[in-house]
């Protein structure tokens, strides 16, 4: 079985459901989980997840009350954690105290689209070895192979491949683009390949997954979240039609 990686945007359905959704993950046999940290102007997310950042804002989250339940479940949680999230909430906060207290809370690792690897090279990669971070970049079916490689590079713990240079949620016919996957398993990479963007089911995880280390499900997740009031059995139920 190819690693499951589950996301989900902090303070959603409610601003304190983070630990037990976190439980649940863990506990439905995903391999990590990605945990994304609600901004105001998400570009790069499709409208669920834009749906989701605003509903938890709403709800009061913020990087401050996130780590507070990080605290509460860093010691029940043996899987990687993976913060997602744009990266002006980040500065707002500190980028050294943030990763600190993300040392501190039993955060692996973090994914921030929007800084450009330069000012990663120059600015902060320092920072995250500093607090034993892993840091994960982005590539798209446009991105070069000299690019690639560049990326991969400069990341550690895995290398995110998205299905288009679009938003989070794509139609997973979209993905299987089987150019796209194969060059990136002819690539001499050193980081595992996850591809993520438009999984919703075992069928679309196995079909990304023919070429690549693991597969990213978000939006399908996320909806049930949104959606369902009975979404502790049904997130549970939804992990294990992936993982059994």
């Amino acid at each position: 079985m190819k690693k499951l990686n589950i996301y989900f945007t902090a303070g959603i359905p409610e601003l304190n459901d983070v630990p037990s959704i976190m439980r649940i993950i863990q506990n439905s046999g995903a391999k990590m989980m990605e945990i994304g940290m609600p901004y105001s102007d998400p570009v790069a997310d499709g409208p669920v997840i834009q749906g989701a950042h605003e509903l938890a804002l709403k709800n009061g989250m913020s990087i401050e009350n996130l780590f507070q339940q990080f605290e509460s479940v860093k010691n029940e949680i043996e899987i990687p954690v993976i913060l997602m999230g744009y990266i002006n909430p980040v500065l707002s906060y500190g980028f050294e105290k943030f990763c600190q207290n993300c040392e501190k809370s039993g955060i692996s690792g973090l994914i921030i689209p929007d800084l450009p690897p330069i000012e990663f090279e120059n600015n902060y990669q320092k920072i995250l070895e500093k607090y034993n971070l892993n840091f994960t970049f982005l590539v798209t079916p446009e991105t070069s192979d000299e690019r690639i490689k560049y990326l991969d590079s400069l990341s550690s713990g895995f290398l995110y491949a998205v299905s288009s240079s679009s938003t989070t949620g794509n139609d997973a016919k979209e993905i299987n683009n089987e150019d796209y996957l194969q060059r990136l398993a002819n690539l001499p990479l050193k980081n595992p390949v996850m591809i993520g963007f438009g999984i919703k089911n075992k069928t679309d995880f196995e079909k990304v997954t023919e070429k690549a280390d693991g597969g990213i499900i978000g939006t399908a997740f996320v909806n049930i979240l949104l959606q369902e009031q009975d979404w502790k059995t049904k997130c549970e139920a939804f992990i294990h039609s992936i993982t059994d």
